[in-house]
């Protein structure tokens, strides 16, 4: 049997069955605050434990903050994380050297204030974007490659807003491309899209760090309109959403009894796997949820 990757919450790992299916796509979904990325610096620090490498955070953010990813790794888990600069070019020779292309993190549309959906851009706005967006994904792929190359098995992608419709959201859009053409492109080939005319002079090297891409792991953490558990369980879901292509759901919501608020998750689908669906209180700690 596959070898889940723990999740580093162990009452968690019992509800999913032991653990995450490597290769798979998770989706966290929850109002914003409601503790998605303090679930995904936990999953993505207990890389360290289990496979010996650290998770990677990309933050698809465009508009205001980040989601402070280095200050909640540095609370919870006393980990100080790396940013990636995004740079007009991409250095190739950097790739091979750990010391230069080991980064925890990348924010590739920081500030860049781009709305989230195509409906509030015009067909110039649009055309601004698609380019802006082609001049930065080669920093991605980079990104991405040099971190799996030197042993890293998990990606936590954050900073998906709410939209009305998944269809129309450009960090949708750009999401299917980074999980599709980069997360799960077989090794050789993300060479190729890196390298280009470069990929025979590196085909040694290319070899010698070949990784398994369906040991890789995935866990979005997309912020929805709906702030009570409730709501969120009876969501619908569209055709083509990405919760419908998702192996693993978690929802995280606020709850009510009486007068009182609390927070509690689900675990709403869990392809291939038994899983505990249960509704489990949490709680935000210092060192990050206390499940249960």
């Amino acid at each position: 049997m596959t070898e889940r990757l723990q999740t580093g919450s162990p009452a968690l790992d019992s509800m999913l069955g032991g653990g995450l299916l490597p290769g798979t796509l998770t989706v966290v979904l929850g109002a914003t605050g409601i503790g998605k990325t303090q679930l995904g610096v936990t999953f993505a620090n207990h890389g360290l434990a289990q496979e010996g490498e650290r998770g990677v955070f990309f933050d698809l953010t465009s508009r205001g903050d980040s989601q402070n990813h280095r200050d909640y790794a540095k609370r919870i888990c006393d980990w100080d994380l790396q940013e990636s600069p995004v740079a007009d070019r991409v250095n190739l020779d950097a790739v091979w050297d750990r010391d230069q292309a080991r980064r925890d993190s990348m924010h590739l549309f920081r500030d860049a204030g781009r709305r989230v959906t195509a409906s509030d851009m015009d067909a110039d706005g649009w055309r601004r974007w698609k380019y802006e967006q082609a001049k930065k994904l080669d920093q991605a792929i980079a990104f991405f490659y040099s971190n799996f190359v030197h042993g890293v098995r998990r990606t936590v992608i954050d900073g998906i807003e709410p939209t009305d419709r998944a269809a129309e959201s450009i960090q949708f859009e750009l999401f299917e491309y980074v999980y599709q053409q980069i997360v799960r492109k077989e090794h050789d080939w993300l060479a190729r899209d890196l390298f280009r005319v470069g990929f025979r002079e590196n085909a040694e090297r290319i070899d010698a760090a070949a990784y398994d891409h369906t040991k890789i792991g995935c866990v979005l953490l997309a912020t929805s309109r709906e702030v009570m558990l409730d709501d969120l369980i009876s969501r619908p879901i569209e055709s083509g959403d990405v919760l419908s292509n998702a192996n693993t759901i978690i929802l995280m919501g606020k709850t009510r009894q009486g007068n009182q608020m609390g927070r509690a998750l689900c675990v709403a689908k869990h392809r291939g796997s038994a899983c505990d669906e249960s509704i489990v209180p949490f709680q935000i700690e210092a060192d990050g949820l206390k499940i249960g």
